[in-house]
């Protein structure tokens, strides 16, 4: 398919996939989760490609979530438990079976860094900053971006980005382990075409086999994972929730307890 949103590229049996709305510091609207997911399964399915890049355009953002101004949650209705195929891409990102590399620079914050949890691998230029904003926009992730987490980094550091939403540097994230390796941002490109050239010599079906395994250690938190998107449905249509969206595009400080209903159950 023509695609507006990304620009996808094979060479040397590896996929790219940039998302390519720097003006938005690639946030995804609609359109970008339709074509990040078509290019995830061309290329993941292509017996031809051995190792597939996600990265950002414009060197400022890997990706900041969804499109918060472009894209309000009211509107979404197009497909998926919310009105976008979010749980579709982290299906597509663990199913497809061959490795998946996040290639960050600027920031990986939100669905960014989501994306980085479930990616098979994240490198990261130098620049690269990490860290989570749904309690601040009223939003959240309740299967993978949270429990998967936990796998990656340690509850205590995923309770941690979760409540606060804090920034966390590249060499932050490479010590609590969402990160596999930091490089300065002039040698990120060429690091990470090596780190696929070497994934690109090894057996396809032994890698599919590994991939395979490594997920059924956390193939319960799909289940999980569905149940609070459900939820999360829900809790979209609150006036808790539309106070998150309003006050980011306001540019203002939210008030969330002003909305929260009172009485002890």
């Amino acid at each position: 398919m023509a695609y507006e949103d990304i620009i996808y590229e094979e060479r040397d049996n590896t996929a790219y996939i940039t998302f390519n709305r720097p003006e938005r510091m690639n946030a995804f609207r609609m359109e970008t989760y339709f074509e990040v997911l078509e290019a995830l399964q061309d290329a993941g399915w292509n017996p031809d490609i051995g190792s597939i890049v996600l990265t950002g355009a414009g060197g400022k953002a890997f990706c900041t979530g969804g499109d918060q101004v472009g894209n309000r949650k009211s509107e979404r209705n197009r497909r998926g438990i919310i009105g976008v195929p979010v749980e579709e891409i982290h299906a597509c990102l663990r199913e497809v079976p061959k490795p998946v590399i996040a290639k960050v620079r600027g920031f990986a914050i939100g669905g960014g860094n989501v994306m980085c949890t479930l990616c098979d691998l994240t490198i990261a230029s130098d620049n690269a900053i990490f860290g989570q904003v749904g309690p601040k926009v009223g939003s959240v992730d309740p299967g993978f971006g949270t429990a998967l987490l936990a796998h990656v980094v340690g509850e205590k550091k995923a309770r941690e980005m979760w409540y606060l939403c804090r920034r966390y540097s590249a060499e932050e994230a490479l010590n609590m382990g969402l990160v596999n390796a930091v490089y300065p941002d002039d040698e990120l490109d060429e690091k990470v075409d090596e780190w696929c050239a070497e994934i690109n010599t090894k057996s396809p079906t032994a890698i599919a086999i590994a991939k395979r395994s490594f997920n059924a250690d956390t193939e319960h938190i799909r289940g999980i994972g569905m149940l609070g998107f459900q939820a999360l449905k829900q809790y979209y249509a609150t006036d808790e929730a539309k106070e998150g969206g309003n006050a980011f595009r306001e540019k203002r400080t939210p008030e969330f307890r002003k909305y929260v209903p009172r009485g002890r159950g």
